[in-house]
């Protein structure tokens, strides 16, 4: 079974050195090739990312969605198994590719996603996303079409039957995810398989990451609607359960307000989304995806097998 590991970067100079590094320091080496799709960088990740043995395809900032950055990376790669990463992220352990690739041993898995843990910079209530998304526990056959390309695998075979959609401002992985449960395959959650995906946004890049993913998720799901008084529930719900953990924390009156701005921007977005009628204009996918101004933490699941120790990359 070959591999192909692709990586979507934008300006991640930051933390791509961090992610190949940890990509090395994996089990599985042998069949493993990696690709590093580029949507015009003008920090120095492409100067970092020269070090290590990695093949860079290059795409235009303004031609940039999730899915065809992906769908170039694959285009460009020969392995039957396609891994999937964000270039802001890194693995936890050295047996992180052979979790998410176990799975396909079984013929009618067309899909793995691997748990996503928060890094410091992460804002308190994406953390609590993290833990209730990606839960602790492994499903072998989930029963609902959720995925996430931040850390993901897919069958290249079957990608070539239905590449991503280029035309959807983010959910590219539901989309697709959706297509291979409708067509009889199964997705397999993966807890073994711990990233750190680590976040820096300021809360203008919240409210837009959130804008983006509803109007893609009205695309994907046109009848799904997302009232006012939905918003104000959500709010307030998912506010006063992120506060009752930072309680339990014991960090209630530092997390409170940074709490109360992340949530509301969560679901404000949201339902702006949800209502935008126009198109994805050139001034709207530059908000989108090219804002103006571009850490460990462990499992809390004790595993028989020692992290990557990342102090020693230098």
């Amino acid at each position: 079974m070959t591999i192909s590991i692709v990586i979507r970067a934008f300006n991640e100079g930051k933390h791509i050195g961090r992610l190949l590094y940890g990509i090395q320091q994996q089990t599985l080496k042998e069949d493993v090739e990696i690709i590093l799709v580029d949507s015009g960088s003008t920090d120095d990740t492409l100067e970092i990312a020269a070090r290590f043995p990695v093949r860079i395809v290059q795409i235009k900032p303004e031609e940039f969605t999730f899915g065809r950055s992906l769908n170039r990376g694959i285009e460009a790669a020969s392995g039957e198994i396609i891994v999937m990463i964000s270039a802001h992220c890194f693995p936890v352990y050295p047996d992180w590719l052979v979790q998410l690739t176990q799975p396909f041993e079984k013929e009618d898995v067309a899909l793995t996603y691997g748990r996503q843990i928060g890094g410091e910079t992460n804002h308190y209530s994406e953390h609590q996303i993290f833990r209730y998304y990606f839960p602790e526990h492994s499903v072998p056959a989930q029963g609902q079409p959720y995925a996430h390309n931040a850390n993901s695998a897919i069958r290249r075979d079957l990608w070539e039957q239905h590449p991503y959609d280029e035309s959807l401002t983010g959910l590219e992985d539901l989309a697709w995810s959706s297509w291979a449960m409708e067509t009889g395959r199964t997705i397999t959650y993966v807890a073994e398989a711990v990233v750190v995906h680590s976040h820096e946004e300021t809360l203008r890049q919240v409210y837009k990451r959130y804008q983006r993913e509803a109007i893609a998720i009205k695309r994907i799901l046109p009848e799904s609607k997302f009232s006012f008084w939905r918003f104000l529930i959500q709010w307030v719900k998912f506010t006063l359960s992120d506060l009752l953990q930072a309680r339990r924390e014991g960090v209630f009156l530092k997390q409170f307000f940074p709490v109360v701005r992340f949530r509301f921007l969560q679901q404000w977005g949201t339902f702006r989304g949800y209502h935008y009628a126009g198109k994805v204009n050139a001034q709207l996918h530059r908000a989108f995806y090219y804002p103006p101004n571009i850490l460990d933490q462990k499992s809390s699941k004790p595993r028989p097998i020692k992290p990557i120790n990342y102090e020693e990359k230098g």
